[in-house]
C-alpha cells in the first residue's frame, strides 16, 4: 500500500500529461513541425536556468515565469516565420532555435555549482517526486488550455489543415502560446525527452492504426497511461530513473508498432 500510495501522484500527473499531450501531438503531426514541442522545451528549459543563474529556486514561480516568457517569445518569432515558408522552411528556424537553446544552456548551467546535475533533470526530469500540489496545479493549468482549444477547436484545426484563409499570424500566436504554457509546465516535471515522447509516439501509433481523431486521442491517451504504468513499475523493480524508463518503453512501441503495421 505504500508503494501505491508512493506512486498515486505520478500516475496522476502523467495521465494528465498524457490527455493534453495527446491531442496537441495531433496538431503537431498534421502541421509537418515534429521538432517544435522539442524546440520550445529547450527554450523553456533555457529561460529556467536563467532563473537559477539569478539565484531563484529550481522549481519557482519566477523560475517557471522566465520559461514561458521565453516560450512566448519564441512563439511569436514562429507565428512570424510561417508566413515566409516559401522563403525558409519552419523546420529550419526551428531547429536553429533548438540549436541555440542547447548552445545557451551549456553557457549558463557552465556557471553553477551543480551543472551536470540541472541538464540530467532537464533532460528526464524527475516525475516520481511531483507533489500533489503541483498535480492539482498543472491539472487546473491544462483545463484552461483545453477548454480555450475546445472553444476555438475550428479555428485551431483549420489553422493546422491549412484551411484558415485569415489572421494566420493572430491564430498562429495564440496556438503556440498555449503550446508554450503546456511545454512550460510539462518540462519543469518530466523533462524534455518525455514532453517530446508524450507528444509524437502516441499520435504517431494511433495514426497508424485509427482514422478519426477522437478514435486516435482515446488511443494515445489509454495508450500513454499504459506504457508510463509499465514504465513506473520497472523504475521500481529495477531501481531506474522513472522519465528515461518510460522514453524508452515508448520508443520501443513505435518500433514494434511500425513492424506489426
Amino acid at each position: 500500500m505504500e508503494v501505491l500510495s508512493f506512486f498515486l501522484a505520478p500516475f496522476c500527473m502523467l495521465a494528465i500529461l498524457s490527455g493534453i499531450h495527446c491531442y496537441l501531438g495531433l496538431h503537431v503531426l498534421k502541421r509537418e513541425i515534429i521538432f517544435i514541442d522539442l524546440s520550445l522545451a529547450q527554450i523553456s528549459a533555457l529561460g529556467a536556468s536563467i532563473g537559477l543563474l539569478l539565484h531563484y529556486e529550481h522549481h519557482s514561480l519566477q523560475a517557471y515565469a522566465l520559461g514561458f516568457v521565453a516560450t512566448l517569445l519564441a512563439s511569436g518569432l514562429f507565428a512570424w516565420m510561417r508566413k515566409h515558408e516559401k522563403v525558409i522552411s519552419q523546420e529550419v528556424v526551428i531547429g536553429t532555435m533548438f540549436a541555440f537553446a542547447s548552445a545557451a544552456i551549456i553557457l549558463v548551467v557552465d556557471q553553477l555549482a551543480h551543472g551536470a546535475e540541472h541538464i540530467k533533470e532537464s533532460l528526464v526530469g524527475k516525475i516520481l517526486w511531483v507533489t500533489w500540489d503541483k498535480v492539482f496545479i498543472t491539472g487546473a493549468i491544462y483545463l484552461l488550455v483545453g477548454g480555450i482549444h475546445y472553444t476555438f477547436r475550428e479555428q485551431f484545426f483549420a489553422l493546422s489543415e491549412g484551411r484558415l484563409e485569415r489572421k494566420h499570424f493572430y491564430w498562429d500566436f495564440i496556438f503556440y502560446a498555449l503550446f508554450g504554457l503546456v511545454i512550460t509546465c510539462s518540462t519543469g516535471t518530466v523533462g524534455i525527452l518525455l514532453v517530446f515522447t508524450l507528444l509524437i509516439v502516441p499520435a504517431s501509433i494511433g495514426k497508424l492504426f485509427y482514422q478519426s481523431l477522437k478514435a486516435r486521442l482515446l488511443f494515445g491517451w489509454f495508450f500513454s497511461i499504459a506504457i508510463g504504468s509499465i514504465g513506473f513499475l520497472v523504475s521500481y523493480l529495477f531501481d531506474l530513473p522513472a522519465g528515461a524508463v518510460i522514453v524508452l518503453l515508448f520508443s520501443l512501441s513505435l518500433c514494434l508498432s511500425l513492424l506489426g503495421k
